[in-house]
């Protein structure tokens, strides 16, 4: 099994359950990973062999910084549901890391993320 990853992007949305995160919004990062077999692209170097990652950014764009969810759980499978649809037959399977390194809580830490697997992956 091989992998692409397309890590830590960046997005400004408004999701989440709080009203100051559906009013003002915040940002968010985004890491995933695509299992499929890149072999016959890189014994070709032919990119009709693979899955175009800027294709991948466009999708996780357009759902990140479109119509509100209140979760994040939510809005990460959206993300893995799109790639698999999207991609079906010849993404296997997807990892979604969705991070909210502001989220409008009291307290001291990092960030809040959730990151769900979905189809046949393992690492």
């Amino acid at each position: 099994m091989d992998y692409i990853h397309l890590r830590d992007m960046q997005f400004y949305g408004y999701h989440g359950v709080l009203p100051e995160e559906t009013v003002l919004g915040q940002r968010f990062r985004v890491t995933i990973s695509l299992a499929l077999n890149t072999r016959k692209a890189g014994e070709t170097d032919d990119l009709q062999y693979t899955v175009n990652y800027v294709e991948v950014y466009e999708l996780c764009k357009s759902i990140m910084e479109g119509e509100p969810f209140q979760l994040i759980e939510a809005l990460a499978e959206a993300i893995a549901s799109a790639i698999l649809e999207k991609y079906e037959g010849q993404v296997f399977g997807c990892k979604v890391e969705l991070v909210k390194p502001d989220p409008p809580i009291p307290g001291h830490y990092k960030e809040v993320a959730v990151e769900i697997v979905r189809g046949h992956y393992s690492e």
